[in-house]
C-alpha cells in the first residue's frame, strides 16, 4: 500500500522512489517514504559509504557557496536543489549577506512543496518547479521571479544532480545554455558521481538506480571537465569532494568520496 502522510502533496505516488527523497534519507532527513528507504538500503549495499558520500557532497555545496560569496556573488541559481535540509543555500548565503538572492529549481513535487513552506516568508528566495534539463524554461522562470538580474554575475549550482542527466540529453549543451545566460564573472559549481573512484561500487549503484525514476549516469573526470567549457576552473580543479578547499584538516578518504567536485569562473 502506498504510504500517505499529511505533508504529501496531492497526486504523489509514494510507492515510486525518487533520487531526491533517497538523498534526503541518506542525509538523515524525514521527507521520504518506504519505497525510498527500501531503494536506499539497496544503494547502501552497493556502496556502504553512501551516507558519508552524501554528507561530503553537502559540505562541498556549502564551501562552494561561501567561496562564491567571498568572490562577490550575491545571487544564486540552484539547479536540482532537492528536498530542503540543514544548510540550504539561502541560509548559507544570507548568513554571509542578508541581501543575497536564491532561486531554487526542482521538478520533484515533495522538494518543491517543502521549499515553498520554508521560503514562504523570505522575499529574497523562491523555488520554481521546472526540469533543469530545460534551460530556456528555467531561465524564463528565474527572470520572471524578479530575484535574478542576469546583467550581474550569478552563481549557478549543480550539486549532485548532473549524474541524473543521460548522455542523450546532451549535458554539455545544457550547461552551455546556462553559461550563455550569465555574464562574465559568474561561477558554476558541479559535483557528480564518477566512474573513476571505486568503479565496482559505482557499477552497483548504477544497477540499483535503474529501478528508480532517476537512473544514474556517472562520468569520468574528462567528461566532467567538458562541462566547464567557457569557464576557468578555480584551484584545486576537479577533485574528490573532501579535497575541494577543505576548511579543516581532512580525515576523509578521497578515494572513497565517489563524487568529483569543481567550481569554474566564466571568462
Amino acid at each position: 500500500m502506498a504510504e500517505r502522510v499529511n505533508w504529501v502533496p496531492e497526486g504523489i505516488d509514494t510507492g515510486r522512489p525518487s533520487a531526491a527523497r533517497l538523498y534526503d534519507y541518506l542525509l538523515g532527513g524525514g521527507h521520504n517514504f518506504a519505497a525510498d528507504r527500501a531503494l536506499a538500503e539497496k544503494f547502501l549495499q552497493a556502496q556502504p559509504n553512501a551516507r558519508a558520500i552524501a554528507r561530503l557532497n553537502r559540505a562541498f555545496l556549502r564551501r562552494a557557496v561561501l567561496f562564491m560569496i567571498d568572490s562577490g556573488i550575491r545571487q544564486f541559481l540552484d539547479l536540482g536543489s532537492g528536498i530542503p535540509t540543514v544548510g540550504n543555500v539561502h541560509e548559507i548565503a544570507q548568513k554571509a549577506d542578508p541581501e543575497a538572492h536564491v532561486v531554487y529549481v526542482d521538478f520533484e513535487e515533495v522538494a518543491v512543496a517543502h521549499s515553498q513552506l520554508i521560503l514562504e516568508h523570505d522575499p529574497r528566495a523562491t523555488i520554481i518547479q521546472e526540469d533543469m534539463t530545460r534551460p530556456e524554461a528555467v531561465l524564463q522562470a528565474a527572470r520572471h521571479s524578479g530575484l535574478i538580474d542576469f546583467s550581474q554575475p550569478v552563481g549557478v549550482l549543480t550539486a549532485g544532480v548532473f549524474h541524473f542527466v543521460p548522455p542523450q540529453a546532451d549535458p554539455n549543451a545544457i550547461v552551455a545554455a546556462y553559461r550563455d545566460a550569465v555574464p562574465s564573472g559568474s561561477y558554476l559549481a558541479v559535483s557528480q558521481f564518477t566512474h573513476d573512484l571505486q568503479p565496482e561500487e559505482m557499477a552497483g549503484i548504477v544497477e540499483v538506480m535503474k529501478k528508480s525514476q532517476n537512473p544514474m549516469y556517472p562520468r569520468t573526470r574528462s567528461e566532467i571537465e567538458a562541462l566547464f567549457a567557457g569557464f576557468e576552473l578555480v584551484e584545486p580543479g576537479i577533485v574528490p569532494t573532501p579535497l575541494w578547499r577543505p576548511e579543516l584538516t581532512n580525515t576523509d578518504d578521497p578515494d572513497k568520496a565517489g563524487i568529483y567536485a569543481a567550481v569554474g569562473k566564466k571568462l
